[in-house]
């Protein structure tokens, strides 16, 4: 048990560049106590003590402003940043080492009593305020960015932004590595950005060579 609070602990000072001290994180860190009441309320609820399970998730919601399912499985090395407003639903499946922003919901689409959230992948990051919303993989090493809204499928190492949301990179290369010596996170939304400049570069050179064709075509019927 120790064993896993302290790869708990050390999840955090790998992605947070903020964090000063063991004991900071252990009290500060809201995204980290909600992880901890999910496994009390995930043992409850596997055993089958329901109620049990369902309250304890509550005290986590109301302690935390994190809402976490008690049915949800995590994996290992799972880190919530800020955390406020995140809602993860009851057959939402997280691998390991996954990073959500404050305000990101893994949502179901359907009232049926089946399969109906998302299963995120190891190595995933969703940015703040995203949707995730359905029964389909997010790929490993995949980032989500912020305020996207995903309904489908995303193929493994992409990157996704917009609403509804849609693949601006995608690569079958392993994806980039964060170099935790040196506290350099890699940035989905800076990648996803640069990616929307260069489409917006090519619709403005579409644009020029249509605008000159029409005063092309202008000048001919003139004649």
């Amino acid at each position: 048990m120790f064993a896993r609070l302290k790869q708990d602990i050390k999840a955090v000072f790998e992605r947070d560049p903020a964090a000063r001290s063991a004991l900071e994180v252990v009290f500060c860190y809201p995204g980290l106590h909600a992880l901890w009441f999910h496994r009390v309320a995930h043992w409850f609820w596997k055993h089958e003590f329901y109620f049990v399970g369902r309250f304890t998730s509550h005290l986590g919601r109301f302690f935390t402003g994190i809402e976490i399912h008690p049915g949800a499985t995590i994996g290992k090395g799972f880190f919530i940043d800020h955390g406020m407003g995140v809602v993860i639903g009851e057959t939402a499946e997280i691998g390991d080492n996954v990073t959500l922003y404050h305000g990101v919901t893994l949502g179901g689409v359907s009232w049926e009593k089946v399969k109906r959230h998302p299963t995120i992948e190891d190595n995933v990051v969703i940015g703040s305020g995203a949707k995730v919303l359905g029964p389909f993989s997010v790929g490993k090493g995949s980032k989500i960015g912020s305020n996207s809204v995903v309904v489908k499928e995303v193929p493994a190492n992409s990157t996704v932004v917009g609403i509804p949301g849609r693949v601006v990179m995608a690569t079958e290369k392993p994806s980039e590595k964060v170099d935790l010596e040196h506290g350099k996170l890699p940035d989905p939304e800076a990648k996803a950005i640069s990616c929307l400049f260069d489409q917006i570069r090519e619709l403005e050179r579409k644009y020029v060579a249509l605008a000159a064709e029409h005063e092309d075509l202008k000048k001919r019927v003139g004649m």
